[in-house]
């Protein structure tokens, strides 16, 4: 059974066709990731979905008793209540039955009814908790204090007034409620922009869980992947359908193009060849018939459309001038609000090349550090130093909301650099999809989506060789995300960001600084391998990666914990003898004989692989740009050699990387067996 059914919907805006006979089905249990461009439709057809938004032409059928959830990216939510009650009154009909049954007690304890109107009232007030009672079994309390946990409020903050909290927070409250109902179908644009990375773990858990239908906006590939059954998809040939996740999609997207493609050669090859035929023997009236017959045979020829290529945002960024290896020390940074202290004194440095991202939950400091290391905001106390020639590029997500409304793309854009040539300011506008007359568009009339890329272009018009970046993904369709990551990725100067993207985060981060409780606790290695540190620490495995994780004291293996350990009697100094010195300097001999004895050949094999695997990818790398030739598949034997050669490499590649982490886990296994030994 279909729960909302779409069939021919047309919508305009002005002269601008948006939606173009959109047909959609929803059903009990779809899980729909929603994709396409800025500006393609894709929150519009939530609203039509929703009911806020009426329609041109064709139908909308949402079938009788199915309730409809709907969360958008910018919402008004007013304050005078508590946040509990505004999550337990989100349930329609709630507030209606509380009211009614106020009114009938009202009118029972008012007096002077006969008989039977008093057992008329009675008996309702009887229904009425009856069905008040349904209402706290199916929507307790508990349950609603169970999501604003995991969306990330403390405790306490349900008793708060709902107008104390800032635009983030309300956004969090709205999502909250609407999880707290239950819809039927649940329609969400971009839920994750203003949770941090704890909550999104928690929400991407919570949705998994979902029994009902979903339709799903998001820009991080790694959340849609963990939740799409089904791809949605703005293409240039109209709305697109598409089983599993967004992995999925790219591979059946990429599979389509190249049939098409080779399907649109074929037929070109086969119409040229009765072309030629029929110029060749057109005079000649014993070939009359064989003429008329491929000119006939020409007419009936299907025609193919190869896929047209969508614009994205592609953008190279020119070599940085260099600078030393420090880029940026900060010493004893401090930073209050009245009574709340964010950091009480931070040590930290920065070093070339470094692409550090910040994680932590709202509210920990994340956006106040960025904003003080990029002069936005003044520190209490401590120091920030930046290294000889450095030069900063700062891009907040605030930027976007303070861009001259009444300038063009191209007069912002050429204003973060006068000294920028027309051309090459319409090289990097044309880069983030304002090209021909789009330059000159106003930016009131620009999306949200749109205002970032103007906000983006501005600061990579001068880049500079330090990067400090506030969520720089937000409002960026997934496909200019990723393309702004690869950028990112391929950036030889220092990045420093926040951002609560996990794709992002994992794509591009070499160094993670976690955030919390006054701390910035930094870890040199990737997202996965930090959050998986964490985990071991917090299972208790000292002999993890996690003992590489440094404080702000700039101390590593300091856990909060040993700081609180009694101290020990300290024990008498006794000077160091000639036979001490000796023996000393034998057991360090001997250690370092055996540390190379059990760990020189895992040491050897990890390096083997290593380089195996370098080669490998080399060779991969030429046989995929060989692939990408479309004159390679003119000449199949060339192309079924390449392709079994590529898969060939692709099942070495698994297996001496699955060799690689194999050995790599006994390696580390047996140094920290090794180091536990020595201490002992």
């Amino acid at each position: 059974m279909s729960l909302v059914v779409l069939e021919d919907v047309t919508l305009f805006f002005a002269d601008r066709m948006i939606l173009e006979a959109v047909g959609l089905r929803l059903g009990h249990g779809d899980r729909v990731g929603l994709i396409g461009p800025n500006g393609s439709g894709k929150t519009t057809l939530l609203k039509v979905i929703a009911g806020d938004q009426e329609i041109d032409d064709g139908t909308v059928t949402v079938a009788r008793g199915v309730r409809v959830g709907w969360l958008p990216q910018d919402i008004v939510v007013r304050g005078g209540r508590t946040l509990l009650d505004f999550i337990l009154s989100s349930v329609p009909g709630r507030v209606a039955l509380d009211e009614e049954l106020a009114s009938v007690g009202a009118e029972l304890e008012g007096g002077g009814l006969s008989d039977d109107l008093m057992l008329e009232l009675a008996e309702r007030v009887g229904e009425l908790h009856e069905r008040i009672d349904h209402f706290e079994r199916w929507f307790s309390e508990h349950e609603a204090l169970s999501i604003l946990a995991g969306l990330g409020f403390a405790t306490g903050d349900e008793q708060r007034d709902l107008g104390e909290f800032s635009g983030g927070w309300k956004m969090r409250a709205v999502l909250a409620g609407l999880l707290f109902q239950r819809p039927d179908v649940l329609l969400l644009d971009e839920p994750t922009n203003h949770l941090d990375m704890p909550s999104v773990a928690w929400f991407s858990d919570f949705l998994k869980r979902w029994p009902g239908c979903f339709v799903l906006i998001s820009h991080d590939r790694d959340f849609l992947n963990e939740q799409a059954g089904r791809i949605v998809s703005f293409e240039v040939e109209g709305l697109r359908s598409y089983p599993g996740n967004y992995e999925r999609y790219l591979v059946q997207r990429a599979e389509e193009e190249e049939i098409l493609a080779g399907k649109a050669k074929n037929l070109a090859r086969e119409r040229e060849r009765l072309t030629q035929f029929i110029d060749r023997f057109r005079a000649q009236a014993n070939k009359a018939r064989a003429v008329q017959s491929r000119v006939k045979m020409l007419e009936k020829m299907e025609s193919v459309e190869t896929y047209a290529k969508r614009s994205t945002l592609r953008f190279a960024f020119p070599a940085t001038d260099r600078v030393g290896n420090e880029v940026i020390r900060i010493e004893g940074l401090a930073k209050a609000y009245g009574d709340h202290v964010v950091f009480p004194g931070v040590d930290l440095t920065v070093k070339r090349g470094e692409k550090i991202g910040i994680i932590g939950v709202n509210g920990a400091g994340k956006t106040t550090l960025l904003r003080m290391i990029a002069g936005e905001l003044s520190q209490d106390s401590g120091t920030i130093k930046f290294g000889s020639g450095v030069k900063v590029g700062y891009y907040a997500q605030h930027h976007a909301d303070t861009l001259d409304l009444t300038a063009t793309v191209f007069e912002v854009v050429q204003r973060a650099n006068p000294e920028a040539t027309v051309a090459r300011v319409r090289s990097i506008c044309g880069a983030f999809m304002f090209s021909g007359d789009d330059v000159d568009k106003p930016i009131k009339v620009l999306s949200g989506g749109e205002r970032a890329r103007v906000a983006l272009a501005r600061l990579l018009v001068n880049p500079g060789n330090l990067l400090l970046m506030d969520e720089p993904t937000n409002h960026l369709d997934l496909q200019s995300s990723e393309s702004l990551a690869t950028s990112l990725a391929t950036y030889d100067g220092t990045v420093v960001f926040v951002s609560h993207n996990r794709s992002l985060v994992r794509t591009l981060a070499t160094r993670i600084w976690n955030v919390e409780g006054g701390r910035v606790d930094t870890y040199p290695g990737s997202l996965d391998e930090y959050l998986y540190s964490m985990s071991q620490r917090r299972s208790g495995d000292s002999a993890t990666p996690a003992a590489l994780a440094t404080s702000t004291t700039g101390k590593k293996g300091v856990a909060p914990v040993a700081a609180k350990a009694a101290p020990k009697a300290a024990a008498p100094v006794v000077p160091p003898t000639k036979d001490d010195d000796k023996a000393r300097k034998r057991r360090e001999a001997d250690l370092r004989q055996r540390r190379g004895k059990v760990l020189g050949p895992l040491e050897k094999q990890v390096a083997d692989l290593e380089a195996r695997i370098a080669e490998l990818e080399v060779a991969q790398g030429k046989r995929s740009g060989e692939l990408a030739d479309p004159s390679v598949y003119e000449d199949a034997p060339r192309r079924n050699k390449l392709l079994s050669d590529f898969q060939s490499g692709a099942d070495k590649l698994e297996e001496l990387n699955a060799r690689w982490e194999k050995a790599a886990t006994e390696l580390d296994a047996a140094k920290a067996k090794l180091d536990a030994e020595e201490r002992e």
